[in-house]
């Protein structure tokens, strides 16, 4: 799949994440989080994942997670996807 256009999904609400995805040379995760250190590495592989998934290999994705569960950072990133293809 091509994205098209920027695109975001989600707030900035405690338990909640934003992501904004768009197209790019090459794929680029960036990852803003309190837990970073602890769950930076889940949470890319989850990224990751969910792209392969939509097959999308050049993208860049930045997330500014505030505790977001799994769930939560899968519908956002799906929702953002969809809204830039």
């Amino acid at each position: 799949m091509q994205l098209k256009k920027k695109a975001s999904a989600g707030t900035l609400q405690s338990n909640d994440c934003f992501i904004t995805i768009k197209p790019d040379e090459e794929s680029k995760i960036n990852l803003e989080s309190p837990v970073k250190f602890e769950f930076g590495e889940q949470i890319e592989d989850l990224v990751k994942k969910t792209l392969k998934t939509y097959e999308i290999d050049k993208a860049s994705v930045l997330i500014e997670d505030r505790g977001a569960l799994d769930c939560t950072i899968e519908a956002r990133l799906k929702t953002a996807i969809r809204r830039a293809k």
